[in-house]
């Protein structure tokens, strides 16, 4: 029996049923990551009232590229999830903090392997943990927190998604994952927290059997859909094969 190909065609295919007030995660620890894609295929999907995760908020990358910031901007955004609200440097500005302040859109500030762990928890079927971290901060004011042998641990809940938008170097037919580097941070772990996967794919979505199941990174049962980046300028970010022959 031949599997079907979960590749679609365009990237506006992709996201096409992604509702309004939907939870989306969105990988990237560092531009090779990130979905540009995908992002931007979701500026002009529309979808509004958006509770998104992600490890920063966009749009201190330049030259600016489609971020999560302009989800914000384009009056997306109901909610962001994620471990740095704020730029690490103090002469990046960041597009969210002017919304944020106004009240426009809320912020959950989760610190970042905690939030890599929710994800997992998520993807495992265990509803919540105890960490030490951010206990005795105000992160943990007025939360649930335990003592065990000795030392105090705070309650964190699974984050379970709606959508993960990811990127990966390499695809088979049926969504097994290569990653690359810093694609495999939050990739593989939002990819299994999530009721829909899709992955944008740097490289050819090759024949189901083409990769070697000990270099499989996710497996195909996360993943729902594929895109295959076109080359430049279509596609956003050059895929590491572009690189290659600059």
């Amino acid at each position: 029996m031949t599997q079907k190909s979960k590749q679609v065609g365009t990237f506006r295919e992709a996201v096409q049923d992604v509702p309004d007030g939907a939870t989306i995660a969105f990988g990237g620890f560092a531009m090779p990551g990130v979905p540009f894609n995908l992002i931007k295929a979701l500026l002009e999907h529309g979808a509004k009232q958006l509770t998104l995760v992600a490890n920063t908020t966009g749009g201190a990358q330049q030259p600016r590229m489609p971020d999560i910031g302009m989800l914000v901007e384009n009056g997306q955004v109901r909610k962001v999830i994620c471990a740095f609200t704020a730029s690490t440097r103090p002469t990046d500005v960041i597009p969210f903090t002017k919304y944020y302040e106004s009240g426009e859109v809320d912020a959950e500030l989760v610190p970042q392997g905690t939030l890599a762990e929710r994800l997992r928890a998520a993807g495992a079927g265990i509803p919540a943990f105890y960490t030490p971290t951010a206990v005795g901060t105000e992160l943990a004011a007025g939360r649930e927190t335990r003592v065990i042998n000795g030392r105090e641990y705070l309650l964190e809940y699974a984050l379970p998604l709606d959508y993960a938008f990811i990127r990966a170097t390499r695809a088979d037919a049926s969504g097994n994952l290569q990653f690359h580097r810093s694609q495999r941070n939050f990739c593989p772990v939002m990819a299994t927290a999530a009721r829909v996967t899709i992955a944008e794919v740097d490289d050819h979505i090759v024949p189901v059997g083409t990769i070697d199941p000990d270099q499989v990174h996710t497996a195909g049962i996360f993943v729902h859909r594929l895109v295959k980046v076109p080359p430049a300028p279509e596609g956003l970010w050059p895929t590491r094969r572009q690189e290659r022959r600059r």
